[in-house]
């Protein structure tokens, strides 16, 4: 079976939702941040050496990575499910969409998260000094980057509301963790077609039922 080592407030809750939309059998495992730092617990580490969420198990396999994750569990148990057939214009967009996700698309919105809090982690000495330093990596490149993402997924949501075609497909589920990020964190629900994406996404029985299994989400 199926094990997903599950951390709060995460990017595996992806992983609990498209276990969710396939029917697939599946056990959540569950760790929590520690309440200082946000990071992962050491428990992780006997998981994966990076102690990083998400992770699955599965038998004797070991499979990180939200992207890979997604791809093994569609290949094993998808049965052509949530996927554009091969060699179409959609299969394409989908490829596009499920590396975008953690790739172009996190990087400045990490940076948000890193610039946003560093500040309060040093001293009280040097806080003035370390908020200015943040504050204009901010205005001057961080938030124009995050402005140039979220115009791009509002228009290209334009066309049919999804990310890969006229169908939702796990490019969407790829895709739902960088846009609920954005509308905390960068005005991304101010976007309409964003806004509608996010709706539709958290309207889905199968979204309802990975916050049951996963527990608090606090970006749904």
């Amino acid at each position: 079976m199926v094990i997903v080592h599950h951390l709060n407030n995460s990017r595996s809750q992806r992983v609990l939702w498209l276990l969710e939309e396939l029917g697939v059998p599946y056990e959540v495992k569950r760790y929590e941040r520690d309440a200082q730092t946000m990071l992962a617990p050491p428990e992780l580490k006997a998981i994966h050496p990076l102690g990083k969420s998400p992770v699955i198990t599965d038998g004797d396999k070991t499979i990180a990575e939200t992207g890979a994750i997604i791809e093994y569990i569609l290949e094993t148990y998808g049965q052509g499910r949530l996927i554009p057939a091969a060699g179409t214009a959609d299969r394409l967009r989908y490829t596009y969409w499920l590396h975008y996700a953690e790739g172009s698309a996190m990087t400045p919105l990490l940076l948000k998260l890193v610039f946003t809090a560093l500040p309060t982690r040093v001293p009280w000495l040097l806080r003035g000094l370390v908020k200015a330093i943040a504050n204009g990596a901010q205005s001057g490149f961080i938030d124009p980057q995050l402005k140039a993402h979220v115009d791009y997924w509002n228009t290209e949501l334009a066309a049919s509301g999804w990310f890969a075609g006229s169908d939702f497909t796990a490019a969407d589920i790829a895709m739902s963790f960088p846009l609920e990020a954005g509308a905390a964190r960068a005005g991304a629900s101010d976007r309409p077609n964003v806004k509608a994406f996010l709706a539709r996404i958290h309207a889905r029985p199968a979204y309802q039922a990975a916050l049951t299994r996963g527990g608090p989400y606090d970006y749904a």
